[in-house]
């Protein structure tokens, strides 16, 4: 296919347009099939991009938006209310074929409400979910949801499983492990609409069902995918954030103790610094927004210039991939013709 084409919402996030321009067009300048389209207030945008030196102006446009949907701002006012933010913008481009995907590191409630407003979603999907790789103890796990759907039924997490399977395979998994995140791996274990997932993934066609998984069985990697709905997912990733952030804290504090400490620290230096790049959370920043019909990738709001470089070759990959169209195919087939849920309410 061409070149990706990215939107990009510059706007969005803690730190605004002057984190994620300069990350935008480093990553512009290390990737040279990469094009992208800054969306924002275009004086400020183009100020930015001057401060900045050489640039491909070839590969790089400005599209100005007057408008910004504000971190703590509702949804709704979002949807109605600003017809011309940065963020619908920038998804307007994908919907309109003028680029192959979004990047935002805005308000994820209404990036995920626009989305679906503008975007829909495939067939046989009700609610798209976020999903981002974790590091285990051997390959990264897909997790999903991570927040975008806090309340879920069994058939949406039966649907979650389906397309983090998919997303797995295009990583290069043949036969992805799926497993539902559970307070115990016994079957009595859970809340109803976790029994109930289980039901429908154990009658699930070519869906490489492994069951329950507990928490400390994902960061061992007992599973390719872990399935759960956003308030547990959300909670588990920021969780495991804060503690790779403590203990990196917690190693530098004890290796500065003494005079003894701090030479053991100088000669566990590159092990430290390679194991604190392997965990790193911006190295894994980017969440895809699954079951859309385009590519929306959000990227934590707090991330700063390189995880939001993480979060376009992100997007990147889910176009290279042709994502959307690979999910339809295989939603297609298990969703809407393949599959006639059993009645999981006896």
């Amino acid at each position: 296919m061409s070149a990706p084409i990215i939107a990009i919402d510059a706007m969005g996030g803690d730190f605004g347009p002057r984190c994620i321009v300069p990350a935008s067009l480093d990553c512009l300048a290390e990737s040279p099939s990469l094009c992208l389209a800054l969306v924002g207030q275009r004086s400020l945008l183009e100020d930015l991009v001057a401060r900045y030196g050489r640039v491909d102006h070839a590969r790089l446009s400005i599209v100005d938006a007057e408008e910004v949907v504000a971190m703590d701002e509702r949804p709704t006012q979002a949807l109605r209310g600003k017809p011309r933010s940065s963020m619908r913008l920038a998804l307007e481009r994908v919907r309109d074929g003028e680029a192959h995907a979004c990047v935002s590191a805005g308000n994820t409630g209404a990036l995920m409400a626009l989305s679906r407003h503008i975007l829909k979603t495939l067939p046989g999907v009700d609610r798209p979910a976020m999903v981002t790789a974790i590091p285990t103890r051997g390959d990264p796990c897909l997790l999903l949801d991570l927040g975008a759907n806090v309340d879920c039924a069994a058939e949406h997490l039966y649907q979650f499983a389906v397309m983090g399977s998919v997303a797995a395979q295009t990583l290069g998994i043949v036969r992805p492990r799926v497993a539902l995140l559970n307070v115990g791996t016994e079957p009595i274990k859970g809340n109803q609409q976790v029994k109930q997932a289980a039901l429908l993934l154990e009658q699930a066609v070519d869906i490489h069902y492994q069951g329950f998984i507990e928490g400390d069985g994902l960061f061992r990697g007992e599973a390719d995918v872990a399935v759960c709905d956003g308030f547990v997912g959300n909670i588990l990733l920021k969780s495991s954030e804060g503690l790779v952030e403590m203990v990196a804290a917690r190693a530098e504090a004890m290796f500065r103790r003494s005079h003894f400490t701090r030479f053991l620290g100088l000669l566990a230096m590159p092990l430290l610094r390679r194991l604190k790049g392997d965990l790193a959370p911006a190295q894994y920043n980017g969440a895809s927004f699954l079951g859309l019909q385009g590519i929306v990738v959000k990227s934590h709001g707090s991330a700063g210039h390189e995880g939001f470089k993480a979060a376009i070759l992100r997007a990147a990959r889910d176009v290279e991939q042709n994502l959307p169209q690979r999910l339809h195919d295989r939603l297609e087939q298990l969703l809407v013709t393949g599959r006639q849920p059993p009645d999981v309410t006896a």
